[in-house]
């Protein structure tokens, strides 16, 4: 009994939405790649965090790594925002992967460009091999060649819309 002898309500147990199922095996395929992708991106991220890297910030290196460019070259090339791109550099730049400079020929133009502890960095990281296993610790060789198929399937067939 509860305050003043009256019954003690039964807790309410929320109940799961339309799509939700209580095991991911009933979840909606959307909703399983989300999941799969946090997963990675979160092994990904402790993986790179002792070089104050993450899955976003990694490829600003890899596409600086062929040249310096400007902040919406970049932008465009990482499929963000420029805002996202200007806090990513500021992250970089901090950590001294990336400078910011003038232009070669036009002095009123700025590009990022990346410097040699980020060249340096970046290389330490060219390992496929560490990538495929933090990507694919639990799957076949072959069931990661069937996901590679499949998940480039979905990226050339363009934005799915509803």
């Amino acid at each position: 009994m509860g305050p003043v002898n009256e019954p003690r309500a039964e807790a309410v147990r929320p109940t799961a939405g339309p799509g939700v199922g209580a095991t991911p095996a009933a979840w909606p395929t959307g909703r399983l790649l989300s999941a799969a992708a946090r997963q990675v991106e979160r092994a990904w991220d402790a993986y790179l965090e002792r070089w104050s890297l993450t899955h976003a910030t990694l490829p600003v290196l890899a596409v600086l790594a062929g040249g310096p460019h400007s902040q919406r070259e970049l932008a465009q090339a990482l499929k963000v925002t420029e805002q996202t791109t200007s806090r990513m550099l500021g992250g970089l730049e901090r950590t001294g992967y990336v400078r910011r400079e003038r232009h070669a020929t036009d002095r009123r133009r700025h590009v990022v460009a990346l410097t040699e502890t980020g060249r340096t960095t970046l290389g330490a990281l060219d390992d496929p091999a560490t990538v495929e296993r933090l990507v694919a610790a639990s799957l076949s060789a072959e069931q990661v060649g069937e996901l590679r198929v499949l998940l480039l399937h979905m990226l050339e067939g363009g934005t799915p819309t509803a």
